[in-house]
């Protein structure tokens, strides 16, 4: 039996009871009986209505504590634009001073660190760039 089906069941009993007590007491209890029964009543319903609250206040504490741990898109379009703009800036002297000591191999370090600089900021703004990304299943092991 369910805890719903014991309630009611208990409410039932409860009802019999009052109605038991007033055929025995009389029309004059009548009165304190009802506002007994009707306490039970209100403090099922107050019950109910409590756990339906923080049932639902827990539902939406997981949605915030999930969206906090979720990456947040905080790169707008002009923050990458700005990202590229300084990246090929810096690109001219980091050029010219990598081929000017060390010729071609100089340069294709200074390139070479431009790209990665690049690569890696791409794959910290969009996660799945490079590859397929990983999700959490229900039962909390990671899938591809």
């Amino acid at each position: 039996m369910s805890g719903t089906d014991a309630r009611d069941t208990e409410l039932k009993r409860e009802l019999d009871a009052t109605l038991r007590a007033r055929g025995e007491l009389g029309e004059e209890y009548e009165s304190a009986l009802v506002e007994s029964f009707l306490e039970k009543v209100d403090q099922r319903i107050d019950g109910a209505v409590e756990r339906r609250v923080r049932r639902q206040l827990a539902e939406q504490q997981m949605v915030v504590a999930r969206d906090a741990r979720s990456p947040k898109p905080t790169d707008s379009w002009g923050e990458r634009f700005g990202f590229g703009i300084v990246s090929l800036v810096l690109a001219v002297p980091l050029s010219a001073i990598g081929g000017g000591i060390a010729q071609l191999p100089g340069l294709l370090v200074a390139w070479a660190g431009i790209v990665g600089v690049n690569v890696f900021q791409a794959a910290r703004v969009n996660p799945g760039l490079f590859g397929r990304r990983r999700t959490p299943r229900q039962d909390g092991d990671w899938e591809d």
